[in-house]
This record gives C-alpha cells, sequence and structure tokens, in this order.
C-alpha cells in the first residue's frame, strides 16, 4: 500500500491541470462538493483528520501553486503617465511653450516641451519607484495560518495552503482559505464577503446541503475573521478557487491613495502657478507698453517669468521621500500600509499603548504560587500540597497552549501567560500534554474580555468539573468556598476574602501579573447550560503571581515621549497595582500615577471622560475591556489630538480604525487586528512606535528642507526678469529662459532629492508635535526661501552679473543684441549669473539641512547623497559653460577667472547669513514648530 506521500493526487487535483482546464481559471475547474458527507469529501482530497504529511503537502504546492490571489497585469499605468503632463505644473510649462511659439521662439518652444517630458518621465519613475516600495512590505507581513501536519500543529505561510489541509482556526485568525468544518464551532465575520456587520455562527454540528453556499452553517471562506470560538476545518479551495477568488477575477480594482500632504503639495501647486500667471499677465503688457519692449520680448519675458516659479522637481520629490521613509521605517520593525501614515506619524500627540508584550516583554515567567496551605515558588520541586495540586490540574486542563515533552527548554506555542502557567504545572508533576487535555475536555469557554475569564467544562473520571482562570476580582466575586489546606472545600468567609486580597496587593504592587485559579463540580446536564449559570458558585483554589519585566529601551523611549511633547496613556486588562507599578518602573507616571480602573470608567459620562482627558498629564487605566479604547480615542480625537492606538485582538479593530494610526502587533496580534491597523510592529516593541514617531517627523522636516530649497531659487531667477522689464529693456536679461531650465532641471533635482534623505536633525524629538491644522508650506517657509535665502542669493548673483558687464565695457542702455560689440561680454554675464546661482544652490543645499540647529550638530559631510548631488551640479555646470556643443545650446561662454574667483565665496556667504540667522533664534529661544516663527501658520 502506498505511503501518504506517495497517495494519488486528491480527485480535484487530477482534474485541474490536464491540458483541458487551463490552471487557476475559475469557473473551468470541476471541484469537489464542500457539502458532501464529511468522510466523502475527505476521501476526494486524500486527506484525513490529522492532516498532511508535510511531504505531500509540499507535492499539492508544486501542483496547485501557492494560496494568493493572482492580481492582473496592471493597465493603469498610462493613466498615471498622463497626470504627470497635466498637473498644475506642468500646465505651466504648457503655457510658457505656447507662448514660445507665439512668439516664433521655435527653438525655446521645443525646449520647454523637452523639460516637459523629462519631468513627466522622472516624475512617473519615481511614482512608480513609491508604489513598488509600498507593495513590497507585503513581504514583511506574510499571512499566516496554524495547520495540522505530520500530525501535530504548525505555523505555515497562508500562500503554503493546499486542498487537504487541516485548519486550525482561532479566536482573531483571518481564514486563510474556503475549508469545512470537522470539529468545534467559531462564529466568523462575513463582511468581507457578504456585507453582513454581525458575527455568524459556524459550527461542524450544522449541515446545510443546499441553498447559497455562503450560507453554509459550517462553511467557513477565505478573507473572513474568525472573532470568537475555536474549531478544525479542512481546505477545499486554495487561491483563485475560493469564493473570495471568483470575486477578485470578476472585479479587480487597483487604486492609489494621494496622501494629505500630496494634497496639500498639489493646492500650493495650483497656488503657484496662478501667482506666475498672475505675474506674467501683470507685467505684460508693463514690458510692452510702460518700458517700450518689443511684443517678441515681453513674451521672452512672460514665458521666463513662467518658468522661473516653476518648481518642476517638488512633486515627484515628496512622493519619493514618502516611499524611503516608509521603507526605513519597514527596516525598523514598523510596517506602514500606506505613504500618508509617515506624514501622521509626525504629528502624533498622544499614544495610547497596551502593555503586556508592547512596554513589557511577554516573556511571563511564574514566580509565586499562593494557596490557601502557603505560597510556593513557580518552580517548586518535591511533593506539593494537594491546593497547589489542585491549581496545576486546573491551569493544565484550562488552557489552549502546548509545550514540547521532548524539550523543557522549548518556547511553546499559544498564549504566553497559558505557556507560563503550563510550565509552572509542569513543575509540580502535572500532564500538561495537549492529548490529555482533548481526551478530558466537553466545552470551552474562551477568554472573554468584558467577564475577564476563561473556563473549561472537563471530564475527571466520573466527574463532570469546570475549570476556571481569570482576573483576581472577576473569580473572587463569584467564589462562594475555598480549597483549605485538607480536606474538601470550605465556605469563603470574610476573613480567607482579607487573606486573598491581602496577597493580591501585595504581588500587585511588586508589578506582578496575577491570575486566580477556581474549580466547581458541576452536576446534570452540562452540555447545553448558559456560562453565566456555570461560572458560579466556584471554589478558590489560588492565585498564580507572574513576572513579564519592562522590555530593554522602553524607559528611554518613554523619556523620548516626554521630551517630545507626546503624551502617554497606558491601556490595560491587568490589576490597577500592577499596571501602575510597571507605569512608574518605565517611568510613564511618576511616584504616584493616576490610575482609573474599568469599573469607574463605566461610571464616567463622555464628558467627564473628556475632562479627566484634559491636560497634558499621563494616565493609566486598567482592568478594562478593549471597547474602551474606542471611547478614549473618540475622547482624545475630539479635543484635537493625532492619536496612535495599540492592540492585538479581535476586539480592538474597531478602536485601532478610529485612531489616527492603529499600531497593530505582528507578532502576538491577531489576522483581525493587523487587517484594522495602520502600521504594524514585527517586534511587537513600544520603542518602534517611538522611532517611527522620529521617522515621520525626520521625513515631514525633509519636505519642508527641500522645498525651501527649492523655492529659494524663485527669487534670483525671478529678479532678474523683473529688472529688465522695468528698465524698458535698458538692462539686459541677466538670464536666458534655457538657462534657468538648466538650472531647475539640471543642477537643483539631484540635491533637494539628497535632502529627501537627510538625517533626523538634533532636538526633532525635544519640540512639540505639529499642530493637525498646521500647513506643510507656512509663510514662515516661505519668508526664509524667497526672503532671506532667495534675496541673498539674488544680491550676490546681480553683483557678479553687473560686475561682469561693467568690467567689459558695457553701460546703461548699451546694445548686447547678436552682432553687437557687447554681445560676447553679455554672454559672459548671463553665464557670471547662471554660475552664481547654481554657487548659490550650494550654500542654499546646506543652510536647508536645518530648520533651527547649526550645521555643524547636523554634521557638514553626514549626508553624502547631498555631497554627490552637489558634486554633480559642479560638473554639470563646468560642462555647460566649457562644451562648444552645450555652449552653443545654452548662449554661455566662459568669464574671466578673477570672475569666476568670486564664486567660490557665495556659497559661504548664502549658507553663513542663514547659519547666524538660525544661531540669532537659538539665542531668544526661538524653536518651534516652524522654520522661522513659533507659531506661524500656513
Amino acid at each position: 500500500m502506498a505511503t501518504a506521500s506517495q497517495a494519488p493526487l486528491p480527485r480535484v487535483a487530477l482534474r485541474l491541470y490536464t491540458p483541458a482546464y487551463p490552471r487557476c481559471q475559475p469557473g473551468n475547474v470541476s471541484q469537489s462538493d464542500p457539502r458532501e458527507p464529511v468522510t466523502l469529501l475527505l476521501r476526494d482530497l486524500r486527506s484525513k483528520p490529522g492532516g498532511l504529511p508535510s511531504r505531500e503537502a509540499a507535492r499539492r504546492l508544486e501542483i496547485y501553486g501557492p494560496n494568493e490571489l493572482r492580481r492582473k497585469q496592471r493597465t493603469d499605468w498610462p493613466r498615471q503617465l498622463i497626470r504627470q503632463f497635466t498637473h498644475p505644473l506642468a500646465l505651466l510649462l504648457w503655457l510658457a511653450a505656447l507662448l514660445a511659439m507665439v512668439s516664433s521662439s521655435t527653438e525655446l518652444a521645443v525646449a520647454v516641451v523637452a523639460v516637459i517630458v523629462l519631468n513627466a518621465a522622472f516624475a512617473f519613475t519615481q511614482e512608480q519607484q513609491a508604489e513598488k516600495a509600498v507593495e513590497a512590505l507585503s513581504a514583511y507581513l506574510p499571512a499566516r495560518a496554524t495547520v495540522l501536519r505530520d500530525g501535530t500543529r504548525t505555523a505555515v505561510e497562508a500562500r503554503d495552503l493546499v486542498p487537504g489541509d487541516v485548519l486550525v482556526v482561532e479566536e482573531g485568525d483571518r481564514v486563510s482559505a474556503d475549508a469545512r468544518l470537522l470539529d468545534g464551532s467559531v462564529e466568523v465575520d462575513l463582511s468581507p464577503l457578504t456585507g453582513e456587520s454581525l458575527p455568524a455562527y459556524r459550527s461542524a454540528e450544522l449541515k446545510d446541503v443546499t441553498g447559497p453556499l455562503l450560507d453554509a452553517r459550517d462553511l467557513l471562506f477565505s478573507g473572513t475573521n474568525c472573532t470568537g470560538g475555536q474549531a478544525l476545518a479542512v481546505v477545499f479551495a486554495t487561491g483563485m478557487h475560493t469564493e473570495l477568488g471568483k470575486i477578485a477575477a470578476l472585479s479587480q480594482r487597483v487604486g492609489r491613495d494621494e496622501s494629505p500632504l500630496e494634497k496639500q503639495v498639489k493646492r500650493v501647486a495650483w497656488l503657484i502657478a496662478a501667482v506666475a500667471v498672475g505675474v506674467g499677465v501683470a507685467f505684460l503688457p508693463l514690458g510692452a507698453f510702460v518700458a517700450g519692449l518689443p511684443l517678441d520680448d515681453a513674451l521672452n519675458f512672460a514665458i521666463g517669468l513662467l518658468v522661473a516659479n516653476v518648481p518642476e522637481g517638488l512633486l515627484p520629490t515628496i512622493t519619493l521621500a514618502l516611499a524611503v521613509g516608509v521603507r526605513a521605517l519597514a527596516r525598523g520593525g514598523a510596517v506602514v500600509k500606506r505613504l500618508s501614515a509617515v506624514e501622521t506619524l509626525g504629528s502624533t500627540t498622544v499614544i495610547c499603548t497596551d502593555k503586556t508584550g508592547t512596554l513589557t516583554r511577554n516573556r511571563m515567567r511564574v514566580t509565586r504560587l499562593w494557596t490557601f496551605a502557603g505560597e510556593l515558588t513557580g518552580e517548586a520541586s518535591g511533593t506539593p500540597p494537594e491546593p497547589a495540586r489542585a491549581l496545576a490540574e486546573v491551569v493544565s486542563a484550562c488552557s489552549n497552549a502546548e509545550l514540547d515533552p521532548s524539550d523543557p527548554g522549548a518556547e511553546g506555542s499559544g498564549d504566553q501567560t497559558e505557556i507560563a502557567l503550563l510550565r509552572a504545572a509542569r513543575s509540580l508533576g502535572e500532564d500538561v500534554s495537549p492529548e490529555r487535555r482533548a481526551g478530558h475536555r466537553l466545552r470551552q469557554f474562551h477568554f472573554d474580555a468584558t467577564l475577564r475569564l476563561m473556563s473549561t467544562l472537563d471530564r475527571r473520571g466520573d466527574r463532570t468539573v469546570l475549570n476556571v482562570k481569570g482576573a483576581p476580582e472577576a473569580v473572587l466575586e463569584r467564589a462562594t468556598t475555598y480549597l483549605p489546606g485538607e480536606g474538601g472545600p470550605q465556605p469563603l468567609t470574610d476573613t480567607e476574602r482579607a487573606r486573598v486580597t491581602e496577597a493580591i496587593d501585595r504581588y500587585a504592587h511588586q508589578g506582578l501579573r496575577l491570575l486566580a485559579v477556581a474549580t466547581r463540580d458541576v452536576t446534570g446536564d452540562a452540555a447545553d447550560a448558559r456560562r453565566d449559570e456555570l461560572e458560579r458558585d466556584l471554589t478558590l483554589i489560588g492565585v498564580a503571581a507572574m513576572i513579564d519585566p519592562p522590555r530593554d529601551g522602553v524607559p528611554e523611549a518613554v523619556a523620548r515621549c516626554h521630551s517630545a511633547g507626546i503624551r502617554l496613556i497606558m491601556v490595560t486588562g491587568d490589576h490597577a497595582l500592577t499596571a501602575g507599578e510597571i507605569a512608574r518602573k518605565i517611568g510613564l507616571a511618576r511616584d504616584h500615577p493616576t490610575v482609573i480602573t474599568g469599573d469607574r470608567l463605566a461610571e464616567l459620562s463622555e464628558r467627564e471622560l473628556e475632562s479627566l482627558l484634559e491636560g497634558k498629564r499621563e494616565l493609566v487605566f486598567a482592568r478594562t475591556s478593549p471597547e474602551v479604547k474606542l471611547r478614549i480615542a473618540d475622547a482624545l480625537r475630539a479635543q484635537g489630538n493625532v492619536v496612535a492606538m495599540t492592540g492585538d485582538g479581535v476586539n480592538d479593530a474597531p478602536a485601532l480604525r478610529r485612531a489616527d494610526i492603529g499600531v497593530a502587533m505582528g507578532v502576538t496580534g491577531t489576522d483581525v487586528a493587523r487587517e484594522a491597523s495602520t502600521m504594524v510592529l514585527t517586534d511587537d516593541n513600544f520603542s518602534t512606535i517611538v522611532t517611527a514617531v522620529e521617522e515621520g517627523r525626520r521625513v515631514y522636516d525633509n519636505v519642508r528642507k527641500f522645498i525651501v530649497y527649492i523655492f529659494a531659487h524663485a527669487t534670483p531667477e525671478v529678479i532678474p526678469f523683473l529688472l529688465f522689464a522695468l528698465s524698458g529693456g535698458r538692462i539686459p536679461l541677466p538670464l536666458t529662459v534655457l538657462q534657468i531650465l538648466a538650472i531647475d532641471l539640471g543642477t537643483e533635482t539631484l540635491p533637494a532629492l539628497a535632502l529627501g534623505r537627510e538625517p533626523a536633525e538634533p532636538g526633532v524629538m525635544s519640540r512639540p508635535p505639529r499642530r493637525r491644522s498646521e500647513n506643510v508650506i507656512t509663510h514662515a517657509m516661505l519668508g526664509r526661501a524667497w526672503g532671506l535665502l532667495g534675496g541673498v542669493s539674488a544680491v550676490l548673483v546681480l553683483g557678479g552679473f553687473f560686475l561682469t558687464l561693467f568690467a567689459g565695457g558695457w553701460y546703461f542702455g548699451a546694445p548686447v543684441g547678436e552682432g553687437t560689440a557687447l554681445h560676447p561680454v553679455w554672454q559672459q554675464a548671463t553665464t557670471m549669473t547662471f554660475l552664481g546661482i547654481v554657487a548659490c544652490q550650494i550654500g542654499t543645499a546646506f543652510a536647508s539641512r536645518a530648520q533651527y540647529a547649526s550645521l555643524r550638530t547636523v554634521g557638514p559631510w553626514s549626508n553624502r547623497l547631498l555631497l554627490w548631488g552637489i558634486l554633480f551640479e559642479v560638473v554639470f555646470s563646468a560642462a555647460v559653460v566649457t562644451l562648444p556643443p552645450l555652449r552653443a545650446v545654452f548662449g554661455t561662454a566662459p568669464p574671466p577667472a578673477e570672475q569666476l574667483a568670486m564664486l567660490v565665496v557665495f556659497p559661504f556667504v548664502v549658507w553663513g547669513i542663514d547659519e547666524w540667522y538660525r544661531w540669532w533664534r537659538r539665542a531668544r529661544g526661538w524653536g518651534g514648530r516652524d522654520v522661522l516663527a513659533p507659531a506661524a501658520t500656513g
């Protein structure tokens, strides 16, 4: 007889990949009927309740292909490319080209069109790279599934599922394939397929053989989420053969959302276009009628104004900076799902964080076992007293975690709290094998965040026993008896309750996490009994105290939040004293943290909650349910805060969606939480959130830095044209339109891109968050760019221009047109203007690297990309001035050596004046939110 790995392929597989049935074409495949009797379905799939052998699963994966939705080849790139030719700045250049054609300047029109094409190609390429960067992040977060392979639970990537696999489906899991329930029952969220908002109950006991497939109460479908329960299910369809795959095959839409930052910049682009057109329209009659310029010269003047006002590289540079930020976050352990989240992170004002696994290591270890017979250490040896043995028996039964019996030092699989309890039970001599547990279990009531309890109904000999574990106060409230050192249960008197409470408080003050353990003999038929009928009249056995120490680096991260003006609020289900002690240890609160329990919070009205949350004090919410997070997020956002909220459970999903930044745990978090979040932590570490906030601030600052850099060059490009117009042409044009294009597209772009990758400025986490309403481009930024940096550059550039003219014999009003004696001098002078602007660009680039700090603290050589960009613009400028073919195109001529030597000073003057200005601001304590003034807004 063939072994399992050598068995013939399932009947469905043999029909799938014959030439008559193309691979992965839904509708052409004849599949097994998922609603036939389970025994027949397992036979058709050549599977069994214990799952597939690993070798057989690997072989089927080769034949079936990966379990993933195959996206059609994207065809929206033509629309994206067209968008690059129609955005407002491109339209402005089209207008300039049209004016050039009207004025019979064909060469200029061709040059402007060439700039439009080159800029569109560059922007399109950058946008494609940005999209690929975000799409590539899926590799950081492969969807996982738990299956039975070789008879044991194994975690695999969801894309490796094959028909015949047996899935283990638990609360919080995303169902990754269509499957038929074999055992157990679950509640599932079918809204991705049906739109139904309420969870649907699905059970292996409910068999629907007629009606729509989606209504079958013993089937699960890919893309849905388990919100409660636990079950086993055999996979009968994967990939494009699932119900979700069929929907995807019918309708595949791939869209790209603009980030708020990109929308802001687009509005600014329209403003720039309006200003440029307005200036051109205003000065066209001024030049033609007031200054007496010929119409061709007046049109060239208008073209120059239009081109000089267009920051061609602005939009693609911003997109690329955001994409680079997303990639940097992913490498640091924070996977961001959309570009706009990088911007939002930088303005975070409040972080609401869980405790366990986020602030702490989530590596539980039982340190004390308290019973009425005495106290034991978590790794007790020898013969334990009766209550300790009873406690070990209960926690072994009331658990879903697993320990490797062959390796006592192995991590185990499942919830960390349950793993710690199983280790303690094993040290007391209890059999904690999952086989023994499964053989005795009759029913399970999964952990309820509201009740703060989990319980199982188990067969113990000829008795039926309810085993319970949960929050000490929740168990104590339901207990009426206790287990003494000897004999049977005794009434739980006030004296004994006081003993338990004293032990709980003592452990909680030490920062230990606590779980109480209880049991109850159940008589009569408990198969259909309600949970509240069973979880009462309990016999209290004892309390397990566990330590979950703070993660390394968390106190430092908390201190960085405080210095950055970010408020921290802890929201945890742990005991109030435990939560308060952890808050004190990590520095979240001072010696006396403000702790609000769930019971007190439930009594607060919305107005009272908002009043409590007002101000800047750190708060600790303890013994809360996940639903509380939604109330807190709503109240904080109503006060104008930008809220980051962490979560890992199914019930956390609404709060994660409601927060500005929902942060899910990538290691311990459920699939539901990961789907609802904006950012996923691959290391579940609070420090990563703070690093992500810093990265968000860095990216936003860098966007502003290269905006200042780009805008600063408008002034020395525009003022020469104004002098030309206002003088009636008696002062020749200091710069040609083609030379402007060489600056804007040739020398400016690479340093601007390099500023997008600037390291974080010192003090970026020592200033308050920016306001939600603050625009990316503010009056203060424009003042610094156009007024300070641009003004200084204009003075230097015009000084070099006039010096070259006067040194060559020019006088006011002397003709410099082609064929005149002074035409070569004028070419040298325009070349001096061109080179002067490039030299000032270098100084502006170094000045733009800091908004407030000095260049020395930033590090003059810390941005190597900027140094390469500056080297490129120097080489490019030299080529434009010295190579005959480029000289003919751009109309340049090398100035005398003594005049060229002046250019060496220009970068230091521009940078030096801005450096002095930043020092002057620091000396007066100005270092607020903006580049120039602490209260400036856009």
